[in-house]
């Protein structure tokens, strides 16, 4: 392990935050002035035969230049946008059409960086690749060159560059014929949402229920053997006129449709042994409930593959008692079903599944820098034992074990996170997780460089943890919970770091506030030299439920116990309730608010599975011990102005890992815990909030009141980051606008691992008696245009943590608000923290920085401590108040 970083070298993350800021602002000038300049060059005539394929579709690249030219940029449609790679040969720009298409041209918009030799290439499978096009004569320019193919992915692929950049394109357009099932004349699809199962499934990400889903660009699969089948039922008795099946490549070449009244008893309408795959629609005479197709030969290695099973004909009735599979919300005929696939987006492994390290780095590339995009993924590790394995995670990535403990799932290998997209500078690694794993890194240290909302649980590192990217550039980090890691962890240039009930072999060094609670092997109290607060135990902590797999092979979600006064891990043997699938609500992207609150109201939990859900009413939690659960960072984004969650005042709720997303009609708060005025008692069953994560705009504008409001008592909230965007789109003082961050007026309330940033008035307001914060990592906004705008009475600015002046017992461990005025540098914060002055009411372990001198902090914590001054990023601290 390389040795700690000098005095020197530990200041340099002070600037990170600015620097990071300034090249974005200087990035985003020079693409508004390119894009202006594009108004006055004149565009190719529009293919007027042809469709363009390409447009919004799913982009992915061999690299990316930078944050701001990712590879959906080629394909936005916006000329002033672009994707550039990285200043080396081959690179590629891949799309993925959704479904096989016919391909007529092609059309390249190249920026300056282009390519001398390249290819156009076409896939069905993004990973065997057929040549429709190459030159290495390339010119650059606008290029629209002929193309005869087919194929769901098509590719530039580049082999020598122009210059000595990188390649880069401003939009990658395709132009054909889309594919996807083409409806027979006159007949109705009656299979189309009904309820599918299948002999086997490849894995998670290719359920049966993707092929009735009308999605093209979702799939059923196999396992490699033969026979399979994949059945759809009707809900009742029905004439079959016809069956459309949308082969992906890997197709059957002997199989039947058959039907049956029973799913037990089958009767052949059609048979081949002669199969072509692609697009078949069988004219077929039959009737019954069920219908599937069984398949008895394959034509490739692989197992049976659809796109899209079609069944069509006249519908019988239903109403008599037949499944639906449950009701939608919108007047269906049963209780809602629990359980079910977790969608196309979580990747379940193990030990023998083929080209695992492939579809890991096919993640990455795709997550990379893709940090606004709509992907989101969870991946997952069965109990065993994995070789070989370098899982570098992006963005919106959870990768997860299913053991019950740790120790189940043994990596030989490393869970990485560098910034090599970002050149070096990890103050942007957000959104991604790994948890309940044990690593054996190869080269003896992991390396985890992350910033906030990047929570590594659960974890056994048989060696080192390395917290600083490759060169030791900034960082900004982070959190550790329920981990051991058997070596040193060396946070080297991270400013900040909280790790609670761990333990560790030892720890290196810290540049401004590294926290510890309940951790084993944790540095002795220090603050503020060295840099180390330290809590023997945690007073109250409940790890976050996590899904597993029992001794059957079914999908069972764990939820530990509370502890208090906890010190080191609770594995293995974690005290717990299990609970299975079946009783959870597990909700796909595109389901509805409706829905989800009669399946809450029902008595059912709710797994969020990866995506993106947009909601026009609150999702009600009203059940107590209900359990809430995100996949891969799955995000709910409340449209028309509502709150995105409303949790009511009861015991027990357990809400963990998922996103909440500002949208563009102002919400009051985007997360309400007990509605105002609550005052019932939860002191022997607390409701926790883990991994749960606001953003005001960054994606796009945004805008909210407050991201959480806490009224109910006795509440944990472990680890969350509430951030009103500085970088990204929809960002501006009056652009996503929000008031406060965190409003505490619940009693008892904790938190471990506070991360809340730049919102336009108090960051954390506290009006709850007896609250206790371990750790607060602060920014305030830096975009206020002028002192006036944040005139707080006769107060220069609004503290980053006020707790109001009614309360007489507070306690705080640990905290830090920094400052960087970018619109006006000469802004004044008189304070960093305000409290009223009385006994009950105590601090310990502050600091507030000035960030290269932007802006200034004139005490820290109400007229204690001394203020900041110049430009040389020191903290000022105060280690006891009052």
């Amino acid at each position: 392990m390389p040795p700690p970083p000098t005095p020197t070298t530990a200041l340099r993350p002070a600037v990170a935050a600015d620097h990071r800021r300034q090249r974005n602002i200087v990035a985003a000038v020079i693409t508004a002035l390119v894009a202006s300049l594009l108004l006055f060059v004149p565009m190719h005539a529009a293919h007027a035969a042809d469709t363009l394929l390409s447009q919004g579709r799913t982009a992915t690249a061999s690299s990316t230049e930078n944050a701001g030219t990712p590879a959906s940029a080629a394909v936005d449609g916006n000329t002033g946008t672009r994707w550039s790679s990285a200043a080396s040969d081959p690179q590629w720009l891949e799309v993925d059409l959704g479904a096989s298409a016919t391909l007529t041209s092609v059309t390249l918009n190249w920026e300056t960086a282009y390519a001398k030799a390249f290819k156009i290439q076409t896939s069905s499978d993004g990973a065997n690749w057929t040549d429709v096009y190459s030159t290495t004569t390339g010119t650059g320019g606008n290029q629209t060159v002929s193309v005869n193919g087919s194929g769901r992915y098509v590719r530039m692929y580049g082999t020598v560059r122009a210059t000595g950049y990188g390649y880069s394109l401003w939009e990658f357009q395709v132009y054909g014929t889309a594919g996807g099932s083409t409806p027979p004349a006159g007949a109705t699809l009656i299979s189309q949402g009904r309820t599918a199962t299948a002999s086997s499934t490849e894995n998670a990400g290719t359920p049966a229920s993707a092929a009735v889903d009308g999605n093209t660009g979702t799939r059923w699969s196999s396992a490699a053997s033969d026979p399979q089948w994949l059945q759809v039922d009707l809900g009742a008795t029905s004439t079959i006129s016809s069956v459309v099946l949308n082969w992906e490549t890997a197709y059957g070449k002997a199989f039947k449709i058959q039907t049956s009244n029973d799913g037990t008893t089958w009767t052949d309408i059609y048979s081949t042994t002669t199969g072509t795959g692609g697009n078949q629609t069988l004219n077929v005479t039959g009737s019954g409930r069920y219908v599937r197709m069984y398949g008895t030969a394959r034509a490739t290695q692989y197992g049976y593959s659809l796109w899209e099973f079609q069944v069509y004909g006249t519908a019988g009735d239903d109403s008599g008692g037949g499944d639906n599979g449950g009701t939608t919300g919108g007047g269906g005929t049963g209780p809602i079903q629990g359980g079910g696939d977790l969608g196309p987006n979580v990747k379940v492994f193990d030990p023998s599944t083929p080209n695992i390290q492939a579809q890991l780095d096919s993640i990455f590339s795709q997550q990379e820098s893709n940090q606004f995009g709509d992907a989101r993924y969870q991946v997952f590790f069965k109990p065993g034992t994995y070789n070989n394995i370098n899982d570098q995670i992006g963005f919106y990535t959870s990768v997860s074990g299913l053991g019950k403990n740790p120790d189940d799932v043994q990596i030989n290998g490393d869970m990485t996170v560098d910034a090599g997209w970002f050149n070096g500078n990890a103050t942007q690694n957000f959104w991604r997780s790994v948890e309940n794993m044990a690593l054996k890194p190869v080269s003896g240290d992991d390396r985890w460089a992350v910033a906030q909302a990047a929570p590594f649980r659960r974890m056994h590192v048989e060696g080192g943890l390395n917290l600083a990217p490759n060169g030791y550039g900034w960082a900004s980090g982070g959190y550790i919970a329920d981990s051991k890691i058997d070596g040193t962890v060396g946070p080297y240039s991270q400013q900040q770091w909280y790790t609670r009930d761990s333990s560790i072999g030892g720890w290196t060094n810290g540049v401004w506030n590294m926290v510890f609670s309940g951790v084993q092997g944790a540095p002795a109290q220090g603050f503020p030299n060295p840099v180390y607060t330290t809590l023997n135990t945690t007073p109250e902590s409940r790890d976050k439920p996590y899904m597993y797999l029992d001794s059957s092979g079914n999908y069972q979600v764990f939820v530990p116990n509370m502890r208090t006064n906890a010190s080191g891990v609770d594995w293995p043997n974690t005290p717990g309730t299990s609970i299975p699938l079946t009783q959870f609500y597990v909700a796909k992207p595109g389901v509805s608010a409706e829905t989800i609150n009669a399946a809450l109201a029902q008595g059912l939990n709710l797994v969020l599975t990866p995506g993106i859900y947009h909601i026009d009413q609150p999702i009600n939690v009203t059940r107590a011990n209900t359990v809430v659960l995100g996949l891969g960072y799955a995000t709910v984004i409340p449209d028309g102005g509502v709150d995105a969650m409303k949790v009511a005042d009861v015991d027990g709720v357990k809400l963990a890992g998922f996103l909440i997303d500002a949208g563009t009609g102002k919400s009051p708060q985007l997360l309400q815990v007990g509605a105002p005025g609550s005052s019932a008692s939860h002191a022997s069953n607390p409701t926790t909030i883990q991994d749960v994560f606001a953003r005001i705009g960054g994606a796009g504008p945004g805008q909210a009141g407050t991201a959480f409001e806490i009224n109910s008592n006795d509440v944990v909230i472990d680890h969350t980051w509430l951030w009103r965007a500085d970088h990204g789109a929809g960002v501006g003082w009056t652009t996503n606008p929000a008031d406060e961050g965190l409003k505490v007026n619940g009693n008892n309330v904790l938190a471990t691992g506070l991360f809340v940033e730049h919102f336009e008035k108090y960051d954390v307001e506290w009006a709850g008696q007896n609250g206790r914060t371990i750790f607060f990592q602060n920014e305030i906004a830096y975009d206020p245009p002028n002192q006036a705008a944040i005139q707080n009475g006769s107060t220069r600015g609004f503290a980053a943590y006020k707790v109001d002046s009614n309360v007489t017992s507070h306690e705080g461990w640990g905290l830090g608000s920094y400052c960087n005025f970018t619109a006006d540098p000469s802004i004044i914060q008189d304070h960093g923290f305000e409290a009223p002055n009385t006994p009950g009411v105590k601090f310990h372990d502050l600091l507030v920085v000035s960030l290269g001198g932007m802006g200034q902090y004139a005490h820290v914590i109400n007229d204690t401590g001394p203020g900041t001054s110049g430009t040389s990023t020191v903290p000022s601290t105060v280690t006891s108040y009052p």
